[in-house]
Formats: C-alpha cells, structure tokens, sequence
C-alpha cells in the first residue's frame, strides 16, 4: 500500500470553476477568495472579513426539516457581489481545497467544511450503524458535494496536519475514529472494534477505528477534538440534535446511551 502523503499548505493565485483563491498562514490558516461572477457559500461562522463590496444573502438548504432534526444548518451564507472575502476555522490545522470536475463527488466529515463555490449541490448522508455513531466517534453525518452541472471547489479544514491516501481497488486502512477528513464516494467505511483484556479486575476495553476500503482517495487529520468529550458542546450533534424537537431528543438520548 502507498503510504499517506502531506499536502500543500499555502497557495497562491490558484484559479479553479470560475474563482481564484489564496491560502495563507501554518497555524490557523486564512482562505482568502476572489469573488466576482461566481458566488461562493459558507458557514455565518467562519467568515473573518470581507471587502465592502462583497455582500452577503442566506440561501436555503434541501431536506430542510431533517437537516432541522438532525441539528444541521437549515440556511447557509452565500456571496453576492464582487470582491475578496476570507474565512478561517478555530482551531490550528490545514484548509484543503477540493477541486471537482463536472459530475464528481467528494464526501467530507460533519462539521468541516469551510466553504465552496455556489454552484454545487451540498446534501448530507446519515453514518448507519450504532456503533459508528457512539464507539466510533465518526459523527452521525456525512456532508455530501456533488458538482452536477459544471466545475466547482469546496474548502474543507482538518484539524493537524492533513494527509491523503489514494487506496487501490480492495486496499484498505485502519484509521483512528477520528482522523479521517473526507474521502471519495468510492471509498467505504466501516466502523471495527476489538476488545482488550487488561487483568482479572482491570475489566474489559475496547478499541475502535474505521475501516477504508477502496478504490479511491481517504485524507487523514493528525489532530481531532472528539465533540462528544467537549466540554462547551461546540460541536456536539447530541445537543444540537436535542433542539430539533421530540425526534431531536430521541437521537440525543440515544447518542448519551
């Protein structure tokens, strides 16, 4: 198997789907894009600043109502006008940008996404199986970016440094729950777990990681915060799940077991 490779950390004046954009900074990176004829969408919260010709609109998401009870964003932020706007994440890591030619697909963990060109479609995909939503860590969903009708980018931020791993077809990697960034729709994932006997009295544990099968590429982040041992919930599903009404209380009470 081909080992996982680092990937660039700044950029400068790459030009991709009709926008050209900069990446600058090791520790916590700024994405800085040039908008003009070809909006850009993001989260309200990552945006660091903007130029003041460049304002900003909502646009509503698809599957509005289960986007509500799953605690994901009913509305995204999007562009209008021309000029330079930037964003970053707070937390130290890499901005990795996705090019995706007509027709291609990029699968990226919940909570990740920076942001992308207006042009893409952005779905979201429920991870099945108990164990991947409690022992596994990998979150209860999977943002989904398809660039149907033309050429579009979108801008993830991985926690750490960012690694990428083109699998072959049946190749497959163990990763830690919660070190994959986003892979190819090609790409399975399984959640696996064994259990480790420490002594008479010690009691049992169990390790868990996720399993990658190809072909196609998986990106692995160095550094992950699991959001269900936060303490402030910034990015607890559970919580956010629990304002979505009585169906958002039933997937809280099961993700707290």
């Amino acid at each position: 198997m081909k080992l996982p490779e680092p990937i660039k950390i700044e950029i400068s004046d790459e030009t991709f789907a009709g926008v050209t954009y900069h990446l600058r900074g090791a520790l916590v990176p700024e994405l800085q894009i040039e908008v003009s004829g070809q909006a850009v969408m993001f989260e309200h919260h990552t945006l660091l600043w903007k130029e003041h010709g460049v304002n900003i609109e909502l646009r509503k998401l698809p599957g509005g109502v289960k986007r509500k009870i799953a605690g994901l964003d009913f509305f995204i932020t999007r562009t209008a006008g021309s000029g330079r706007i930037a964003f970053s994440r707070d937390w130290p890591g890499q901005c990795i940008p996705l090019h995706l030619a007509r027709g291609q697909e990029v699968n990226v963990r919940e909570h990740h996404f920076l942001a992308a060109t207006d042009n893409i479609e952005y779905s979201f995909e429920r991870v099945k199986g108990v164990r991947n939503m409690l022992l596994g860590g990998s979150g209860i969903f999977i943002d989904k970016f398809h660039a149907k009708d033309a050429d579009a980018v979108v801008w993830v931020s991985g926690q750490g440094n960012v690694f990428e791993l083109e699998l072959d077809s049946g190749e497959e990697i163990d990763v830690e729950a919660g070190g994959w960034l986003y892979k190819d729709p090609s790409v399975t994932l399984e959640s696996h777990s064994i259990g480790l006997k420490s002594g008479m009295f010690a009691g049992d544990h169990k390790l868990t990681w996720n399993r990658f099968t190809g072909p196609g590429k998986v990106a692995i982040q160095t550094l992950y915060t699991e959001p269900f041992e936060s303490e402030a919930g910034g990015g607890n599903t559970a919580a956010a799940a629990a304002s979505g009404g009585v169906a958002g209380a039933v997937i809280s009470g099961l993700l707290r077991g």
